[in-house]
Protein backbone atom coordinates (compact mmCIF):
# COMPACT_ATOMS: atom_id res chain seq x y z
CA UNK A 1 0.00 0.00 0.00
CA UNK A 2 1.51 3.65 -1.48
CA UNK A 3 1.98 5.70 1.87
CA UNK A 4 -0.26 9.35 1.50
CA UNK A 5 1.71 11.78 0.41
CA UNK A 6 1.30 15.49 -0.73
CA UNK A 7 0.30 17.58 -2.44
CA UNK A 8 -3.49 16.80 -3.27
CA UNK A 9 -4.38 14.80 -5.74
CA UNK A 10 -7.70 16.05 -5.44
CA UNK A 11 -8.56 18.98 -4.45
CA UNK A 12 -12.46 20.56 -3.92
CA UNK A 13 -13.40 23.71 -3.17
CA UNK A 14 -16.84 25.81 -2.78
CA UNK A 15 -18.78 22.77 -4.64
CA UNK A 16 -21.91 23.41 -5.62
CA UNK A 17 -25.04 21.55 -7.29
CA UNK A 18 -28.74 22.78 -7.09
CA UNK A 19 -31.47 21.09 -8.00
CA UNK A 20 -34.46 23.94 -8.07
CA UNK A 21 -34.54 24.76 -4.14
CA UNK A 22 -32.84 21.61 -3.04
CA UNK A 23 -29.39 22.23 -1.83
CA UNK A 24 -27.32 18.43 -2.65
CA UNK A 25 -23.80 20.20 -2.75
CA UNK A 26 -23.73 23.11 -0.97
CA UNK A 27 -20.21 24.36 -0.34
CA UNK A 28 -18.43 21.06 -0.11
CA UNK A 29 -14.77 20.84 0.35
CA UNK A 30 -11.93 18.39 0.92
CA UNK A 31 -9.01 17.12 -0.62
CA UNK A 32 -7.20 13.78 -0.74
CA UNK A 33 -4.00 13.14 -1.22
CA UNK A 34 -2.17 9.97 -3.70
CA UNK A 35 -2.38 7.14 -1.91
CA UNK A 36 -5.02 7.82 0.65
CA UNK A 37 -8.05 5.25 0.73
CA UNK A 38 -10.57 7.63 2.19
CA UNK A 39 -14.11 6.88 3.08
CA UNK A 40 -17.44 9.07 2.27
CA UNK A 41 -19.89 8.81 4.73
CA UNK A 42 -23.36 10.63 5.35
CA UNK A 43 -27.06 10.45 5.94
CA UNK A 44 -28.83 9.72 3.08
CA UNK A 45 -29.35 13.23 0.92
CA UNK A 46 -26.27 14.05 2.43
CA UNK A 47 -24.95 14.73 -0.99
CA UNK A 48 -22.41 12.16 -1.46
CA UNK A 49 -23.50 10.36 -4.33
CA UNK A 50 -24.17 13.87 -6.39
CA UNK A 51 -20.25 15.03 -5.14
CA UNK A 52 -19.17 11.67 -7.53
CA UNK A 53 -21.00 12.42 -9.50
CA UNK A 54 -19.43 15.67 -10.21
CA UNK A 55 -15.89 14.40 -9.64
CA UNK A 56 -16.69 11.77 -12.28
CA UNK A 57 -18.36 14.72 -15.01
CA UNK A 58 -21.79 13.16 -15.00
CA UNK A 59 -23.38 16.26 -14.00
CA UNK A 60 -21.75 20.00 -14.17
CA UNK A 61 -21.24 21.64 -11.07
CA UNK A 62 -23.05 24.99 -10.11
CA UNK A 63 -20.32 26.97 -8.49
CA UNK A 64 -17.02 25.57 -6.71
CA UNK A 65 -13.61 24.07 -8.36
CA UNK A 66 -12.33 20.35 -8.57
CA UNK A 67 -8.67 20.48 -9.07
CA UNK A 68 -7.37 17.02 -9.66
CA UNK A 69 -3.58 15.99 -10.74
CA UNK A 70 -2.77 19.88 -10.87
CA UNK A 71 -5.87 21.42 -13.36
CA UNK A 72 -9.29 22.19 -13.07
CA UNK A 73 -11.34 19.29 -14.34
CA UNK A 74 -15.03 20.88 -13.21
CA UNK A 75 -17.46 20.82 -16.49
CA UNK A 76 -15.51 18.71 -18.30
CA UNK A 77 -17.20 15.34 -19.97
CA UNK A 78 -16.97 12.02 -18.69
CA UNK A 79 -14.51 11.14 -21.30
CA UNK A 80 -11.89 13.32 -20.84
CA UNK A 81 -11.86 13.24 -17.37
CA UNK A 82 -11.31 9.74 -17.36
CA UNK A 83 -8.31 9.91 -19.65
CA UNK A 84 -7.16 12.41 -17.51
CA UNK A 85 -6.63 9.35 -14.83
CA UNK A 86 -9.74 9.31 -12.65
CA UNK A 87 -12.16 6.13 -13.15
CA UNK A 88 -15.43 5.27 -11.43
CA UNK A 89 -17.62 2.32 -10.52
CA UNK A 90 -21.37 2.90 -10.08
CA UNK A 91 -23.99 1.77 -7.34
CA UNK A 92 -25.21 -1.05 -9.42
CA UNK A 93 -21.82 -2.97 -11.86
CA UNK A 94 -21.94 -1.97 -15.28
CA UNK A 95 -20.81 -4.68 -17.62
CA UNK A 96 -21.02 -5.71 -21.44
CA UNK A 97 -23.49 -8.94 -20.41
CA UNK A 98 -23.20 -10.90 -23.29
CA UNK A 99 -19.23 -10.55 -23.57
CA UNK A 100 -17.40 -12.98 -21.42
CA UNK A 101 -15.67 -12.00 -18.16
CA UNK A 102 -12.23 -11.83 -20.65
CA UNK A 103 -13.88 -10.09 -23.13
CA UNK A 104 -15.07 -7.79 -20.68
CA UNK A 105 -11.74 -7.23 -19.29
CA UNK A 106 -9.77 -7.09 -23.05
CA UNK A 107 -11.69 -3.85 -23.96
CA UNK A 108 -11.30 -1.75 -20.67
CA UNK A 109 -7.21 -1.99 -21.31
CA UNK A 110 -6.48 1.50 -22.89
CA UNK A 111 -4.63 1.61 -26.41
CA UNK A 112 -2.02 3.84 -26.61
CA UNK A 113 -2.08 7.19 -27.70
CA UNK A 114 -0.65 6.00 -31.12
CA UNK A 115 -2.49 2.94 -31.40
CA UNK A 116 -4.42 3.45 -34.68
CA UNK A 117 -1.01 4.78 -36.59
CA UNK A 118 1.27 1.72 -35.26
CA UNK A 119 -1.54 -1.14 -35.91
CA UNK A 120 -1.96 0.85 -39.66
CA UNK A 121 1.43 -0.25 -40.11
CA UNK A 122 2.56 -3.34 -37.84
CA UNK A 123 2.96 -6.46 -39.98
CA UNK A 124 0.97 -9.49 -38.52
CA UNK A 125 3.03 -10.82 -36.39
CA UNK A 126 3.25 -7.85 -34.29
CA UNK A 127 -0.18 -7.50 -34.33
CA UNK A 128 -0.91 -10.97 -32.92
CA UNK A 129 1.95 -10.40 -29.86
CA UNK A 130 0.31 -6.78 -28.66
CA UNK A 131 -2.74 -9.30 -28.64
CA UNK A 132 -1.48 -11.81 -26.88
CA UNK A 133 0.21 -9.22 -24.62
CA UNK A 134 -2.81 -7.40 -23.89
CA UNK A 135 -4.53 -11.18 -23.04
CA UNK A 136 -2.02 -11.99 -20.89
CA UNK A 137 -2.43 -9.13 -19.17
CA UNK A 138 -6.34 -9.36 -18.93
CA UNK A 139 -5.89 -12.94 -17.72
CA UNK A 140 -3.08 -11.98 -15.09
CA UNK A 141 -5.86 -9.21 -13.19
CA UNK A 142 -8.61 -11.58 -13.50
CA UNK A 143 -6.47 -14.26 -11.60
CA UNK A 144 -5.97 -11.58 -9.19
CA UNK A 145 -9.39 -10.18 -8.60
CA UNK A 146 -10.36 -14.07 -8.44
CA UNK A 147 -12.36 -14.40 -11.62
CA UNK A 148 -9.87 -16.22 -13.58
CA UNK A 149 -12.25 -19.24 -13.01
CA UNK A 150 -14.84 -17.75 -14.91
CA UNK A 151 -12.86 -16.01 -17.80
CA UNK A 152 -15.08 -17.40 -20.17
CA UNK A 153 -18.39 -17.07 -18.66
CA UNK A 154 -20.65 -14.77 -19.87
CA UNK A 155 -20.87 -11.15 -17.45
CA UNK A 156 -24.71 -11.69 -17.00
CA UNK A 157 -24.16 -15.55 -15.41
CA UNK A 158 -22.14 -13.40 -12.25
CA UNK A 159 -23.11 -13.02 -9.29
CA UNK A 160 -23.23 -9.10 -7.93
CA UNK A 161 -20.43 -9.63 -6.04
CA UNK A 162 -18.65 -10.79 -8.71
CA UNK A 163 -20.04 -8.46 -11.07
CA UNK A 164 -18.55 -6.24 -8.90
CA UNK A 165 -15.02 -7.35 -8.89
CA UNK A 166 -14.89 -7.57 -12.80
CA UNK A 167 -15.34 -3.95 -12.36
CA UNK A 168 -12.64 -3.70 -10.21
CA UNK A 169 -10.70 -5.64 -12.44
CA UNK A 170 -11.66 -3.29 -15.73
CA UNK A 171 -10.60 -0.28 -13.53
CA UNK A 172 -7.29 -1.93 -12.62
CA UNK A 173 -6.81 -2.35 -15.96
CA UNK A 174 -7.28 1.47 -16.57
CA UNK A 175 -4.75 1.82 -13.92
CA UNK A 176 -5.91 5.68 -12.74
CA UNK A 177 -4.22 7.78 -10.73
CA UNK A 178 -7.75 8.24 -8.65
CA UNK A 179 -11.24 5.73 -8.19
CA UNK A 180 -14.17 6.55 -7.01
CA UNK A 181 -16.19 3.77 -5.67
CA UNK A 182 -19.84 4.48 -5.18
CA UNK A 183 -21.22 2.31 -2.92
CA UNK A 184 -19.54 -1.11 -3.36
CA UNK A 185 -21.35 -2.99 -1.23
CA UNK A 186 -24.55 -1.82 -2.87
CA UNK A 187 -26.24 -5.63 -4.54
CA UNK A 188 -23.69 -7.91 -3.39
CA UNK A 189 -23.78 -10.54 -0.28
CA UNK A 190 -21.87 -9.30 2.96
CA UNK A 191 -20.67 -13.02 2.91
CA UNK A 192 -18.67 -11.78 -0.30
CA UNK A 193 -17.45 -8.63 2.01
CA UNK A 194 -14.18 -9.95 2.59
CA UNK A 195 -13.41 -10.34 -1.60
CA UNK A 196 -14.76 -7.05 -2.21
CA UNK A 197 -12.17 -5.43 0.07
CA UNK A 198 -9.15 -7.58 -1.28
CA UNK A 199 -10.60 -5.74 -4.64
CA UNK A 200 -10.34 -2.50 -2.76
CA UNK A 201 -7.00 -3.14 -1.62
CA UNK A 202 -5.78 -4.28 -5.04
CA UNK A 203 -7.04 -1.06 -6.85
CA UNK A 204 -4.59 0.68 -3.79
CA UNK A 205 -1.75 -1.96 -3.72
CA UNK A 206 -1.45 -1.21 -7.48
CA UNK A 207 -1.60 2.59 -7.50
CA UNK A 208 -4.68 4.07 -7.50
CA UNK A 209 -5.33 6.33 -4.93
CA UNK A 210 -9.21 5.23 -3.90
CA UNK A 211 -12.06 7.86 -2.78
CA UNK A 212 -15.50 5.26 -1.80
CA UNK A 213 -19.29 6.32 -0.32
CA UNK A 214 -20.45 3.30 1.73
CA UNK A 215 -23.61 3.31 3.92
CA UNK A 216 -21.97 -0.18 5.60
CA UNK A 217 -19.60 2.14 8.81
CA UNK A 218 -18.70 -1.31 9.43
CA UNK A 219 -17.22 -2.03 6.12
CA UNK A 220 -15.46 1.56 5.95
CA UNK A 221 -14.14 1.21 9.26
CA UNK A 222 -12.63 -2.30 8.31
CA UNK A 223 -10.69 -0.24 5.19
CA UNK A 224 -10.62 3.24 5.52
CA UNK A 225 -7.75 5.24 7.70
CA UNK A 226 -9.73 9.10 7.34
CA UNK A 227 -13.48 9.20 6.45
CA UNK A 228 -15.16 12.61 5.33
CA UNK A 229 -18.54 13.01 6.78
CA UNK A 230 -21.05 14.47 4.60
CA UNK A 231 -24.65 16.85 6.05
CA UNK A 232 -27.14 18.82 3.96
CA UNK A 233 -24.70 18.95 0.83
CA UNK A 234 -21.39 20.24 3.02
CA UNK A 235 -18.55 18.00 5.25
CA UNK A 236 -19.79 18.18 8.43
CA UNK A 237 -15.95 16.48 9.43
CA UNK A 238 -13.10 14.61 8.59
CA UNK A 239 -11.04 12.02 10.58
CA UNK A 240 -10.70 8.26 11.90
CA UNK A 241 -14.23 6.35 12.94
CA UNK A 242 -12.96 6.50 16.67
CA UNK A 243 -12.86 10.19 16.18
CA UNK A 244 -15.88 10.83 14.67
CA UNK A 245 -17.66 8.02 17.28
CA UNK A 246 -16.74 11.39 20.06
CA UNK A 247 -17.77 14.30 17.48
CA UNK A 248 -20.85 15.41 18.91
CA UNK A 249 -21.84 17.22 15.29
CA UNK A 250 -21.69 13.89 13.56
CA UNK A 251 -23.37 12.14 16.59
CA UNK A 252 -26.42 15.27 16.23
CA UNK A 253 -26.31 15.56 12.46
CA UNK A 254 -25.57 11.76 11.18
CA UNK A 255 -27.40 9.50 13.77
CA UNK A 256 -29.65 11.98 15.70
CA UNK A 257 -28.02 12.12 18.76
CA UNK A 258 -26.98 8.56 18.78
CA UNK A 259 -23.39 7.07 19.63
CA UNK A 260 -21.30 6.27 15.91
CA UNK A 261 -21.37 2.42 15.71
Amino acid sequence: MAEPQGPALLEVRGLCKHYGGVKAVDGCEFSVLPGELIGLIGPNGAGKSTVIELLSGLVKPDAGTIMFDGREIQGEPPHKIFASGLARCFQLAREWPLLSVLENLLIAIPPDGNDTIRHAFSSPRRLRAAEKAARERALSVAQQYRLYPLRNDYAYTLSGGQKRLLEFARIALAQPKLALLDEPMAGVNPVLQTEIEGGIRSLLAGGSTVLLVEHSLGFVESLCDRVIVMVAGRVAASGSMAELRENTVVQDAYLGGTSVA
